[in-house]
């Protein structure tokens, strides 16, 4: 499953559990497209529940998106990734070091709290 609330005027919420098929993926990524369009320097919280790779199939739906991506990504400043799994803690502060003016920060699942004030701390520029 792969949701996406509006939660203010520059903030999306993302909860993402389970294995996404090409179908999902697909939906996803256009759901996410629609829902961030007029955002500038936005937020993202996303509550990863339970993850699986997405199957090979979404993994190309998602690929074949990249361009409009990169420029859905660019609309967004922080994003704060809640996670009990270390390996995606680390891959998506990683992830936050390649992508210019996207700060990346995971927190557990429990820290949902302090995700939220972080979120919507100042920035340092």
């Amino acid at each position: 499953m792969f949701k996406v609330t509006q939660n203010g005027k520059n903030r999306l919420d993302i909860e993402l559990s389970g294995k996404l098929d090409s179908a999902q993926m697909r939906t996803a990524l256009k759901e996410l497209e629609e829902k961030s369009k007029g955002i500038d320097k936005g937020k993202m919280l996303y509550d990863v529940i339970e993850f699986h790779l997405p199957s090979l199939q979404a993994i190309v739906i998602e690929f074949s998106h990249l361009p409009s991506m990169f420029g859905l990504i660019r609309r967004f400043t922080k994003a704060a990734v809640l996670t009990d799994k270390t390996w995606i803690k680390k891959v998506s502060e990683f992830e936050g070091a390649l992508i210019p003016g996207l700060e990346i920060r995971a927190f557990s699942r429990e820290q949902r709290e302090e995700a939220e004030i972080w979120l919507e701390s100042l920035q340092q520029d």
